[in-house]
């Protein structure tokens, strides 16, 4: 039981120190050591060093190496999308188009389009951040209705409902399950209509109730305004041009060339590669669409960029934090789950329910509570569990695609809870405080997304996909 205690104590002071806003670089590799000294003292033999270098380390490379292109290319279209003023365009469009009396669903359908088409979320809520700030402002709607507005078009549905999303969190479960971004597409609608329908009825309320009691935009003597120059934008179509290619060469390629045999990949079970198909082609589809895309976006806009080198540089640097962030988080749980005293916490997840279904939904959401992170609870539940589910999935006639799904729902609910680094930083972005914004980013990116993934989930038992 001292083993339980150390993994239970190092998930609490993980919790604690990265919200009191200690790196998550620092605090991953000493709490997952201290709770394997806790282990060894309770009667395991553990070897420090050779935890930190062969387990923790070891499980930090092999997330990065799968992941990164994902991230790098992810950052490096975020970034162009931005500098280029095609994230604007979008956004302007779109306000302009609906109104200042539409405010709400105006930011919703701004930031999810730019979501939904690979833009990363930390771009989004700087780029539209100054047009929703402009349109709550001209109708006098209370700004710390703003993060949940941004959330909802960023945190949910785009992110892990939407069928196709290129956002990393639906990037994951890829080659765990030999799947693609297309999987469960019926099961992703119908999560993507509760979260959006949800989301929507509940920020409409809120306006309502604000409105009702006389509470307007609000006072915030420190607040600046950002004037968007509209004369160097570029057209919507052309703005757009760059999110369309991101869906439509993943699709073409996922689901019309390398899933379906027109591409040869025998050579990839030989050494030195010693894999399959199924696992690298919804990875591949991804990062050839995301280049494809990334040069036509530079290509549309190049006298737009001051310097497409410095865009792509920065792009580049700004990939790095996020992919180390989340393999250390993936390097912390590799080491509990080596733990002896894991294996009680491991039966404890699986014997929640005999379905994969249910105790992946379940699995995944708690770990990506614990860590704060998305990506990162999901690829440590994946880590550890992802092989059984998988397993028990098949010997129950369970589509991959299914678990690929649950997965990626699953992964959007407790990540965001008031630890989450995307909370804290769409928050500073708004100039708001967790007591002023964080109801309504709850309700929209924890309480509606777990009730979605019920639905979701009784859906599936029932074998939709």
């Amino acid at each position: 039981m001292l083993g339980v205690f150390g993994i239970v104590l190092s998930l609490a002071l993980l919790i604690y120190l990265a919200y009191r806003g200690i790196t998550v670089l620092v605090l991953a590799p000493i709490l997952a050591l201290m709770a394997a000294f806790i282990g060894g003292i309770g009667g395991q033999e553990t070897h420090i060093m050779a935890t930190y270098t062969e387990i923790f380390m070891k499980a930090f490379a092999n997330y990065a190496k799968n992941y990164f292109p994902v991230f790098l290319l992810g950052a490096i279209f975020g970034k162009v999308m931005d500098d280029s003023g095609s994230a604007k365009a979008i956004a302007h469009a779109i306000a302009k188009k609906l109104g200042a009396d539409k405010c709400v669903l105006a930011v919703v359908l701004s930031v999810s389009i730019l979501t939904y088409g690979g833009v990363s979320m930390f771009v989004v809520a700087f780029a539209v951040f100054p047009i929703a700030q402009q349109l709550f402002k001209e109708a006098d709607i209370p700004k710390r209705l703003i993060p949940g507005t941004i959330a909802l078009g960023s945190f949910t549905f785009t992110m892990t409902g939407l069928p196709g999303s290129p956002q990393i969190q639906n990037a994951i479960p890829m080659p765990f399950f030999g799947t693609d971004a297309y999987a469960a597409p019926i099961l992703g609608l119908i999560a993507s209509v509760c979260m959006f329908g949800g989301g929507i009825v509940w920020l409409t309320l809120r306006v309502r109730q604000a409105k009702k009691a006389g509470e307007g935009y609000g006072v915030h003597p420190n607040e600046k305004f950002t004037e968007i120059d509209e004369t160097n934008l570029p057209s919507l179509g052309l703005a757009l041009a760059p999110i369309f290619l991101v869906l439509g060469i993943n699709l073409v390629l996922s689901k019309m060339v390398i899933v379906a045999g027109k591409y040869d990949g025998a050579y990839l079970e030989k050494a030195p590669y010693l894999t399959k198909l199924g696992n690298v082609a919804g990875t591949w589809s991804l990062i050839i669409a995301l280049v494809i895309s990334i040069l036509a976006t530079i290509i549309f806009n190049y006298k737009r960029l001051k310097s497409a080198k410095d865009t792509v540089n920065q792009g580049a640097i700004g990939s790095l934090l996020a992919i180390i962030n989340t393999s250390s988080e993936v390097g912390y749980g590799n080491v509990i789950q080596s733990l002896a005293a894991f294996t009680i916490v491991k039966n404890a997840l699986l014997g929640v329910s005999s379905n994969p279904i249910i105790s992946e939904a379940i699995s995944v959401n708690v770990l990506a509570g614990i860590t704060g992170s998305a990506s990162g609870g999901m690829s440590i539940a994946l880590g550890i569990l992802g092989k059984q589910y998988l397993e028990m999935g098949i010997q129950q006639g369970i589509s991959p695609e299914v678990l690929h799904r649950i997965a990626s729902l699953a992964s959007g609910g407790f990540d965001s809870l008031p630890h989450n680094g995307a909370v804290i930083t769409l928050l500073t972005i708004c100039g708001l405080t967790h007591k002023e914004s964080y109801k309504d980013i709850g309700m929209i990116s924890v309480a509606i997304p777990l009730c979605s993934l019920v639905v979701v989930v009784v859906f599936a038992l029932m074998g939709v996909v």
